[in-house]
């Protein structure tokens, strides 16, 4: 149950994922009800999804320790 969290967490971002506050806002959002270990997995997934999409750096800082 909670990998399809996760999972269902990454389809959401990669559908907002052209409007970069509503991208924040789901990550927050994200990070708020994940477990631990599935942030951490999100942050991994997050980093690598953003490379090639510079507007959307700005939502690091809430994954940022």
């Amino acid at each position: 149950m909670a990998r399809a969290m996760l999972e269902y967490t990454k389809t959401v971002l990669q559908k907002v994922s052209f409007d970069s506050v509503l991208f924040c806002k789901e990550l927050e959002k994200a990070i708020s009800r994940l477990l631990p270990i599935e942030v951490e997995e999100l942050k991994h997934w997050i980093k690598q999804f953003i490379t090639d999409k510079p507007e959307l750096k700005q939502c690091l800082i809430y994954i940022q320790p």
